[in-house]
């Protein structure tokens, strides 16, 4: 059991600086604690609690029920130990009102000798049904010296993240010597009136709540993340990432580019070359992206649509302008067989424009590579396509205009901001457009594209046609099996999309090497391919391409081939496990199809029974198509983390903040950080230190 700290609540403040200063840290502890992105004493109290326990009350024996989690005053009736099944150490303790076991299956004799029969204890810990009744196994426990009780707990205690090495009691013991040292001693950045104005507490007040919460505190608003207190710390948490991209914003804004103005109409004869008619969205975002690139600061654009709304159309006519403004053009994608894609994409539609278009790779043979670098290094290479082979060392631009960036989640913020850097030359700076295929809800784009403008393409073109979705019990995979094979034998080709790589014991999954033997037992006469995150690079490389030329007829998959792959002739997607996979992924594995003349369709095997949660999100499918509409569900279902991804959310690892829970402060937000920005810069970067501490470095690259 946990006893309030009251030594250095009785003593005078001390005033901590180190972590070492703390009672108990040496330079060991200290190295653990840095897991918890904890440098200093101050960065403790920012370790907030993830739920509470309420030690504050004793409660009967008699009364106890399975499930609740409770304290106990009571005296040991018999210690003993018993070899069943495995070896045990059983206290039966009692109150007067009832009995209860404390079981151990981990114990030492000083242990067993200490709890002997006649002494009274205090304990903690979960009931439930054991063979003799009701038991708490490894309880916290405090024997009574001389029978004399401790005081109870005066407030809830705060059950925290911890890592190895740093268990709940040291944690709390160190938080409470940091709130005990000099109390209201942090530093409050928000302007008072700003906090006043919503209602909300001084941070020092909200920090001393979290950890003490009172014995009559709201557990339940405590646990929804809605308690005012969780709200003022969630507003300088949210606040403090926005300042971080505002602050690149700004940067990018006093860094000089070239005013990239076309002397010809090369964008004019490409747009006029395609055969189509750009949509009203298409036609917005590129005047807006050439309006941007005649500015003589960066353009830092994100061009959002879904697949297939003609994104890369896009990109291609604002490369144009580039070139015909004088500027080399860099287009990155994040694999090989995507980077490829556009290269063949652009070789075809340039053709005809005299433009030629440069490959580079890390595949490439030294010779080959050495006569791209060439190209690159005086200018006879005006586009270049590659993936982040582009911006290694060695490649010199001569006269680097606009950068591209395809599926720019994949990069991350740092990397972005890097290739800005790279593509200098002397003052100057690249123009940046980066894209992405995954839809973006609104609330999480003001937040995590802060540094960027963003333009929406939702307008599909003519003639695409949607993608039919069906949902079907796991127990019709023969049909669907059939499906495929009448699919195959008419020239098209399938994916076939399993959540795990091999057969777990673990989870009840289908597996993407035994339904690969499966499909190739089951559709003799056609070829079946597998893939999967384990294999190589090349490896992978060589299957995308078997399929893609259609060597393979039939691909089985994890979610590897969720993103870049453009194959015309493949019209079946059939996930298995799609229950388990959440709306936005299986939105991006449904546009692998479709991109061809022929009816294509997705098929959603599930496992039944459907939680009500999973029937809703592949109900979502099934009604709409629209991947801003599908990505908005997804987040109210599952939140910002999963929606986004670890590698997506870049400077997003939020503690206490939701950005769904609290969209509401998100236009407060902005406005304080600009005022921030504008009136109070050395409290902005304060703000920023302390909630994603290295990371707001981003803003001086």
């Amino acid at each position: 059991m946990n006893r309030p700290a009251k030594s250095v609540r009785e003593s005078a403040p001390v005033a901590l600086n180190e972590l070492t200063d703390l009672r108990g840290v040496g330079p060991s502890l200290a190295e653990k604690l840095s897991r918890l992105n904890v440098y200093k004493p101050e960065d403790l109290l920012f370790v907030l609690p993830m739920r509470y326990e309420d030690r504050t009350r004793l409660v009967a024996v008699g009364s106890l029920v399975p499930g609740q989690r409770a304290v106990v005053e009571a005296e040991i009736e018999l210690t003993e130990v018993v070899y069943r099944r495995r070896r045990s150490l059983l206290c039966r303790v009692s109150d007067g009102t009832g009995s209860l076991t404390l079981r151990f299956f981990y114990f030492s004799r000083s242990q067993q000798h200490g709890l002997a029969r006649g002494k009274r204890l205090r304990c903690y810990g979960e009931v439930r049904k054991g063979s003799g009744g009701l038991e708490i196994i490894h309880p916290e426990y405090r024997v009574f010296r001389d029978n004399d009780p401790s005081p109870l707990d005066e407030h809830l205690t705060p059950i925290y993240p911890t890592t190895e090495g740093v268990q709940q009691g040291r944690l709390r013991n160190l938080i409470n010597q940091v709130l005990d040292s000099e109390p209201g001693n942090i530093s409050d950045w928000l302007p008072e009136a700003l906090v006043s104005e919503h209602g909300l507490p001084p941070l020092w007040e909200a920090i001393r709540y979290l950890h003490r919460p009172p014995p009559d505190a709201e557990l339940e608003e405590l646990d929804a993340g809605r308690h005012p207190c969780q709200q003022r710390l969630a507003m300088e948490e949210i606040l403090a990432h926005h300042l971080s991209l505002r602050k690149i914003r700004r940067r990018a804004e006093t860094l000089r580019s070239e005013s990239l103005q076309p002397t010809d109409d090369l964008c004019e004869r490409f747009i006029a070359s395609l055969g189509f008619r750009l949509t009203g969205d298409q036609q917005k975002a590129l005047l807006t992206i050439r309006t941007d690139l005649a500015q003589t600061h960066p353009m830092m654009r994100l061009l959002q649509g879904d697949v297939g709304c003609g994104k890369t159309a896009v990109a291609a006519a604002a490369a144009l302008n580039a070139v015909s403004a004088g500027s080399q053009v860099a287009i990155m994608a994040p694999t090989e067989l995507l980077a490829e894609q556009h290269r063949d994409n652009f070789m075809r539609w340039f053709a005809p424009l005299d433009v030629p278009v440069c490959w580079l790779s890390g595949a490439l043979k030294s010779r080959q590579r050495q006569q791209a670098y060439e190209a690159i290094a005086t200018g006879k290479a005006r586009i270049v396509v590659g993936t982040h082979a582009l911006f290694q060392e060695g490649v010199e631009y001569e006269n680097l205009g606009l950068v591209i960036v395809d599926e720019q989640h994949r990069f991350g913020v740092h990397q972005r901001l890097s290739l800005m850097e790279k593509g200098a030359s002397g003052t100057h700076r690249p123009h940046q457009l980066v894209m992405t295929a995954t839809p973006i809800p609104r609330t999480l784009a003001m937040t995590m594209y802060a540094d960027l403008d963003v333009s929406v393409i939702r307008e599909m073109p003519p003639g695409r046609q949607p993608v039919q979705t069906v949902a079907l019990s796991e127990n019709r995979r023969a049909e669907v099996v059939e499906r495929v094979r009448t699919a195959c034998n008419l020239g098209q080709r399938a994916y076939w999309v399993c959540p795990l790589i091999e057969e777990s014991e673990s989870l009840d999954y289908q597996d993407a090497e035994s339904t690969h033997s499966m499909l190739t037992e089951a559709l003799a006469g056609l070829s079946v391919g597998l893939i999967h995150g384990r294999m190589k690079n090349e490896e992978k490389e060589v299957v995308m391409k078997a399929f893609a030329a259609g060597d393979l007829q039939v691909l089985v998959a994890t979610t590897v081939i969720e993103v870049g792959v453009d194959v015309p002739e493949a019209t079946l997607m059939i996930v298995e496990n799609a229950e388990r996979m959440g709306l936005a992924q299986l939105h991006q594995l449904r546009g692998r199809v479709g991109r061809g003349q022929e009816l294509s369709a997705c098929v959603l095997l599930y496992r039944g029974p459907l939680s009500e949660h999973a029937r809703q999100r592949l109900g979502v499918l099934r009604d709409t198509s629209d991947g801003f509409v599908v990505a908005q569900k997804d987040l109210e279902l599952r939140g910002p983390g999963e929606v986004l991804g670890k590698r997506q959310t870049g400077l997003m690892q939020m503690r206490i903040a939701d950005l769904i829970r609290d969209a509401g402060l998100l236009p407060q937000v902005q406005a304080m950080a600009e005022m921030l920005l504008d009136k109070h810069p050395g409290a902005a970067r304060a703000i920023m230190q302390r909630w994603i501490g290295s990371a707001s470095e981003y803003g001086n690259v």
